[in-house]
């Protein structure tokens, strides 16, 4: 079953759904790697060698998520009445803007830039000369992409948790829809 039902997510949404906790997970454990053991450090290095390329994987993912739901709008398991229900629903409101705005600021940056962006060798945004940078681009960018990435880093560990509370406290099955 590829579609959403009043039951369970479908096949297309699992994959995406874990697909994208997958990558979220190596990018977070590249940061975390780096923040905590420096950015010299093998695991860190291993895991943000391909960061770009990771996050670019990620944000197209991401936009198919995104779409793969609206066309689903109707379909889906129905959501929790009352304050759990629009708790769950805000919050995934939010995971979705910052899955969007984390790689938006990190393409904003990439397009006012001197480095440009070029994932897998096919370039994107040219490089610009140090006299053509953008800098309103490259400031949002930069104050905003790494800030932006742990508060949604955050959100994701309240979503986790949230699972984990329907599925040990309130033992409603929520888990197992997306677990297929």
């Amino acid at each position: 079953m590829l579609w959403d039902n009043q039951d369970r997510y479908g096949a297309v949404t699992r994959t995406l759904h874990w697909g994208i906790a997958a990558l979220m997970a190596w990018q977070f454990g590249g940061m975390l790697s780096e923040s905590l053991l420096g950015d010299e450090a093998p695991l860190a290095v291993a895991l943000t060698a391909d960061h770009t390329q990771v996050g670019t994987i990620l944000f197209v993912l991401i936009v198919l998520r995104v779409v793969w739901a609206a066309l689903n709008r109707d379909r889906r398991p129905p959501r929790r009445a009352g304050l759990l229900g629009h708790a769950a629903r805000l919050g995934h409101v939010a995971l979705y803007a910052l899955m969007l705005a984390v790689p938006s600021a990190a393409l904003l940056r990439a397009w006012g830039g001197e480095r440009g962006f070029a994932p897998f060798g096919f370039q994107i945004f040219a490089p610009r000369a140090p006299d053509q940078v953008v800098k309103t681009a490259t400031d949002i960018g930069s104050n905003f992409h790494g800030e932006l990435a742990w508060v949604m880093g955050v959100l994701i560990l309240g979503h986790i948790a949230m699972a984990l509370f329907h599925q040990i406290v309130l033992r409603d099955r929520l888990l197992r829809r997306m677990a297929g």
